[in-house]
């Protein structure tokens, strides 16, 4: 039953052949091993993989974070071992002993590809449809560096990005978000394949659905193609020709393939799917390919060769834009050496005097136009920070004042309309940080971090330096109601590993909550901001050195050992510190810990935290949020001021007298300690 086209060039039909069915074989062979795993996408899929790592994907195994490649998306992610078996034969780092040991304790072949894991995998997938939008992403960046960069006769900035998307991606309503954008701002440098084969885990695709896909992304602004067989070779180089003609329209090609392709009892069926074929199947399917060999993960001579010749030849293309990348570094030494830069992740190292410093006179302000004032301050100097909103920008504050809109006449844009697609901007987001050369940032309500939640899990997963400016984030935004006031939000981001959540009191700790952020490498950060005005308490001096160890004394026992620690973030911090007063007309010592970010401040020396909270005192924690995230901090004996309710619609002073969170509450809840 295996087929393939002749292909131009030296290899015999036969060689093509034997070269596209070791990665059929290999997955078999893998899945069958891990008794776990997807065997029918990588063996519908080979032909599709072959063609693209051996003649048209421009990639250096030596250097797979060679900047100008082309970048490779499989949003497809279950079908991982169509990734891993490529990449073994086409010489990256990815031994055969890896591919044996699929899906096992700290192998190189997770059972959905994981970035930064292996060599050759761009992005973290299996999630449907997140690497449909990640795609997008690489390709905004490539873009827009590509408008900021490339000079006359020097392209250092010119290359596609791929991916390949199942009928479960499509399902999933991110693909609909991202391809709408993609569509719109002319990405034509985005080359999607559309797996067409009908087949979920419940069975036929007609169970669900009955979409027209071409239909659809025609709609969309795409241009869209079709290869009736997978297994055509000469029709999926003409379509990625085609693809390539049309610069002003991302292409997707639609590819019939046959899940379980060759498996005589299997092809076609949802039994191919998501589980291994078995051994007499395996055996039956090997027969019908013609293979040379009984033995699991025989990899024919003559294959191993063709590939590797093939990818020796692809990898020239790197070799040919260090050439170019010498001739460019010449006569553009300055663009140069800013490129690098970018590229390396380095921040600039005139960026700390940037930030601004606030007073009493300009310090009073809502967090979110603090947050706005600090974008604004540090934009020249870090141009690499490309961000906007999801259709919040006049809310959310994060235009840069004098900067042009990024979009399909102009990519040098470094504002962002992402409209109403949170879910998509948090995954093209994680595009455009995984590309580099760029710092993404995206705003919406904190509340509406919950329609984004997937790809800032996985921006936190893969290290992913993204920025959220989550504003309107508790009761305090008043009349819109329960709808829009986050009450579990910020105990659920907290969960998240990885994810830097920073939730700033006043004017200064904004400023040093974006210093942090943006030295923050290893992945996300949220940005926690307010709608309602706040005082301004502190000292830059103070909030700078406490900001970024999570927690520090704002106000203390005035001489005396503290008799109650009360804790606070944001704009409850003004709270804990009225709640102080009262406390001290009783006679009671407080002391009030800003906490901006719990997770910061878990990670300071114990020796630290023990001085910031001493052992025997009791502590009050107090935030507009459920408690969730504060028992470990208060401990057995301390008490929580917070929410576990849904808000209301009323004005903000309103609702946190309802709410009691309040000075009085915060109080009363320390002299109960005490008592």
């Amino acid at each position: 039953m295996s087929a393939a086209s002749p292909l131009a060039g030296s290899a015999s039909p036969e060689t093509v052949r034997l070269a596209i069915d070791t990665v059929r074989t290999l997955a078999m062979d893998a899945v069958q091993a891990a008794e776990s795993g997807h065997p029918g996408t990588p063996m519908a899929l080979a032909p599709l993989a072959y063609a693209l790592y051996t003649k048209h994907l421009r990639h250096d195994p030596a250097a797979p974070d060679w900047a100008d490649r082309d970048r490779f998306v499989l949003s497809v992610g279950h079908a991982s071992m169509l990734l891993y078996g490529t990449l073994h034969l086409a010489g990256y780092d990815l031994p055969l002993e890896e591919i044996k040991n699929f899906r096992q304790w700290e192998s190189l072949t997770p059972g959905h590809p994981e970035v930064h894991h292996t060599k050759g995998v761009e992005t973290t997938t299996g999630p449907l449809g997140q690497g449909v939008a990640n795609a997008v992403g690489f390709a905004v960046a490539e873009a827009h560096l590509a408008a900021t960069f490339n000079r006359d006769g020097h392209n250092i900035v010119d290359h596609y990005t791929y991916f390949v998307a199942g009928d479960g991606c499509l399902m999933e309503g991110i693909s609909h978000e991202a391809a709408s954008y993609a569509g719109h701002m002319k990405l034509g440098k985005l080359i999607g394949f559309f797996d067409d084969n009908g087949i979920t885990i419940d069975g036929s695709t007609a169970l669900t659905c009955s979409d027209d896909a071409t239909r659809r992304f025609e709609a969309y602004g795409w241009q869209v193609l079709h290869v009736h067989d997978v297994n055509d070779i000469a029709a999926i180089d003409a379509a990625i020709a085609e693809a390539k003609a049309d610069t002003a329209r991302p292409t997707m090609i639609v590819t019939k393939t046959h899940i379980g392709f060759g498996s005589p009892n299997r092809q076609d069926t949802a039994k191919a799917h998501g589980e291994p074929l078995g051994k007499d199947e395996i055996a039956l399917t090997k027969q019908s390919y013609g293979w040379p060999s009984t033995e699991p993960f025989f990899v024919p001579d003559a294959a191993l060769a063709h590939w590797r010749e093939r990818t020796a030849q692809r990898a020239q293309s790197h070799t040919e834009w260090n050439s170019k990348w010498q001739a460019y570094a010449s006569a553009h030494p300055e663009l140069a050496a800013e490129f690098e830069r970018r590229m390396k992740g380095e921040l600039p190292a005139s960026l700390d005097a940037a930030f601004p410093v606030f007073d009493a006179k300009s310090g009073n302000v809502a967090s979110r136009a603090a947050s706005g004032v600090v974008i604004n301050a540090i934009a020249n100097t870090v141009p690499e920070l490309l961000g906007g909103s999801a259709d919040l920008t006049g809310s959310n504050l994060t235009n840069v004042k004098g900067a042009s809109g990024f979009g399909a006449d102009n990519r040098t844009g470094r504002n962002f309309h992402f409209g109403i697609r949170e879910h998509a901007m948090g995954a093209i987001m994680n595009g455009m940080g995984l590309h580099g050369g760029v710092i993404p940032y995206g705003g919406t309500f904190l509340v509406f971090s919950d329609y984004m939640r997937p790809a800032v899990r996985l921006a936190a997963l893969m290290g992913v330096q993204a920025i959220y400016v989550f504003t309107h984030d508790s009761i305090g935004l008043g009349e819109d109601g329960p709808t829009h006031q986050p009450v579990e939000h910020l105990a659920a981001l907290r969960c998240i590993p990885n994810l830097l959540v920073l939730r700033p009191a006043d004017a200064d700790e904004v400023s040093e909550a974006w210093r942090v952020a943006l030295r923050h490498r290893r992945g996300p950060s949220a940005i926690v901001l307010t709608r309602q005005k706040l005082s301004y308490y502190n000292e830059p001096a103070r909030a700078r050195e406490g900001v970024k160890h999570g927690a520090y004394i704002v106000a203390d026992a005035a001489g005396h050992v503290p008799n109650v620690v009360l804790l606070a973030s944001g704009s409850e911090v003004e709270i804990a510190l009225a709640a102080r007063e009262q406390l001290s007309g009783h006679g009671i010592h407080a002391r009030v810990v800003s906490c901006p970010s719990l997770e910061l401040f878990a990670q300071q020396p114990v020796e630290y935290r023990n001085h910031i909270l001493p052992a025997g005192v009791p502590r009050v924690a107090v935030e507009a949020a459920h408690p969730m995230s504060w028992y470990r901090w208060v401990g057995e004996h301390g008490a929580i001021v917070g929410i576990e309710t849904f808000g209301a619609s009323a004005p903000a002073p309103v609702l946190y007298e309802k709410f009691g969170i309040t000075a009085d509450k915060v109080a009363k809840a320390a002299k109960g300690l005490l008592q």
